[in-house]
């Protein structure tokens, strides 16, 4: 079965960007009904994260997030197999002065899990050196064809099982770090820190990052065009980070996400279990 979709993907390369998008949003339709589990998994993320919007506007929320999902998963055909060229026509860099300012000086570059990331990851990596941290794949292929996709334009992988000091030693080499921490990681070096008003087990990596690197933290987020192509945008770097009290810092974090999230709520990853791990006596959601 990889190999069919690792074929349909490397196929699909070849079309146009809003073609590919057709594709993706009739696949997304498709698998809403495919993948119960994680049907439900976004109906609850929804409804703990945004229980003011009625249950009807929910779900063609997450209908939509699917048709999303699938989208740029078919994408990557294009990000890992067609010419460098057609990557950088296809994903658009806003505010991208913020990290040339910082040039010679560690960053971090803060990128929530909004599904247009890998675009905006392998479009920075063609302009500054870069390192990044992935999970393994249960599927070895699949697993392959991830970092070798991920990594053709040089940005350095390093897997999560590796652990973050192999990331903060490349720093120290001169590369800027592509960071995603908002998923839930387990409890092992987490806090719970307000997602959406929601206690969420949340790593407090990048104020921990910042504190021993000296580094800035620019966040960026990638937004989904419709018809086709991204945006990468890129804000300022944070002043006064980190604060020293890691909760207040991960609350920021969480915080941003919140404000990017209610400006394009279907781009979120709402797929993941985002609180899996509860508080000690809380019941537990899925």
């Amino acid at each position: 079965m990889s190999r069919l979709v690792l074929g349909l993907m490397w196929l699909l390369r070849f079309l146009p960007a809003g073609a590919i998008a057709a594709i993706g949003n009739a696949a997304g339709a498709a698998l809403f009904w495919l993948i119960p589990e994680r049907r439900r998994v976004t109906r609850i993320n929804l409804e703990k994260c945004l229980p003011a919007m009625g249950a009807a506007e929910r779900e063609r929320l997450a209908r939509a997030h699917f048709r999303i999902f699938m989208r740029a998963f078919l994408e990557r055909g294009v990000l890992w197999w067609a010419p460098a060229g057609r990557v950088r026509d296809l994903v658009a860099l806003e505010g991208v002065d913020h990290l040339r300012a910082l040039a010679g000086k560690p960053v971090v570059v803060f990128a929530p899990h909004f599904e247009g990331l890998d675009a905006g990851g392998m479009r920075l990596s063609q302009e500054f050196p870069m390192v990044s941290m992935y999970s393994r794949q249960k599927n070895r292929r699949f697993d392959r064809m991830l970092h070798a996709g991920r990594s053709r334009f040089g940005i350095r992988l390093v897997s999560r099982q590796e652990g973050i000091r192999k990331a903060v030693r490349a720093m120290k080499d001169g590369l800027m770090l592509y960071y995603l921490p908002d998923l839930d990681f387990g409890p092992k070096s987490s806090i719970f820190v307000p997602f959406f008003g929601v206690p969420a087990a949340t790593v407090p990596g990048l104020s921990y990052i910042a504190r021993i690197t000296g580094a800035s933290v620019v966040p960026c987020v990638t937004r989904m065009l419709p018809g086709g192509g991204y945006a990468a945008r890129l804000y300022p770097a944070w002043t006064d980070f980190p604060s020293g009290d890691d909760a207040a810092d991960a609350r920021r974090m969480n915080a941003f996400i919140e404000e990017r999230v209610l400006e394009m709520p279907e781009q979120y990853h709402w797929l993941h279990k985002r609180f899996k791990t509860r508080p000690p006596g809380e019941p537990r959601f899925y």
